[in-house]
């Protein structure tokens, strides 16, 4: 499976992704400057990495959502090519408008760093296969805008629609239905706020992000 790790200015969680990503794949990723145009050629998967693009001025993910490379990310999602947004990746695909919502102020106002246990809500996603349906999984968040809000029409679509992919099993930053992750309609743009890449190993304290990134070379290489 050939990635591609998206690197903007800002980014501190490229490296991470590609470690897991290389961990699980066993090929180094493409890591892509926000001034690229084009992905490399026969890129199987798309890493949006979490950070503080562009120092998350105006909104987080706004600026990176219009950086040039953004145009090539959104030509491949519509492709079919699977596009993974972590943290701050999650809120750039929703600035770039490939997933729907918005990620705001965490309701506490307060930056949230700790493991936290998400219930899988869709099992049957390119992202999730390696999960069971209803499972808990303990996952490690850090974001200070991690509060995921839609419309209440969106939300009943998510909901009904099966997209919405990890939810809080507890309160952490006052998402509409403790949404931590979802897909797009077509089941291959995943945003979700925490961090599966810090969670791929035992000495990591939880090997359940792991999993993820095997279920995706899995269907993806299938």
């Amino acid at each position: 499976m050939n990635s591609a790790v998206v690197v903007f200015p800002g980014s501190n969680c490229d490296r991470d992704l590609a470690v897991a990503l290389q961990l699980v794949t066993g090929r180094k990723p493409h890591m892509v400057w926000h001034r690229e145009t084009e992905l490399p050629d026969g890129i199987d998967v798309v890493g949006i990495p979490g950070g503080f693009s562009y120092g998350d001025y105006l909104r987080s993910g706004a600026m990176a959502a219009r950086s040039p490379v953004m145009r090539a990310v959104s030509e491949a999602a519509r492709r079919g090519v699977p596009v993974l947004g972590i943290c701050n990746g999650f809120q750039v695909l929703t600035e770039a408008g490939l997933l729907p919502g918005a990620l705001m102020r965490n309701s506490g106002l307060s930056f949230v760093c700790r493991p936290v246990q998400l219930s899988v809500e869709n099992s049957r996603t390119l992202f999730t296969s390696g999960y069971r349906q209803g499972e808990e999984i303990t996952i490690p968040v850090a974001h200070h805008d991690g509060n995921y809000q839609a419309d209440a029409e969106t939300l009943a679509r998510l909901e009904g629609d099966g997209h919405v992919t990890f939810r809080y099993a507890g309160e952490v930053n006052g998402s509409a239905h403790s949404i931590a992750g979802i897909v797009n309609a077509s089941g291959n743009v995943l945003g979700m706020m925490p961090h599966p890449e810090r969670a791929v190993e035992q000495a990591h304290g939880s090997a359940d992000g792991r999993r993820l990134f095997e279920g995706l070379l899995a269907t993806v290489t299938a």
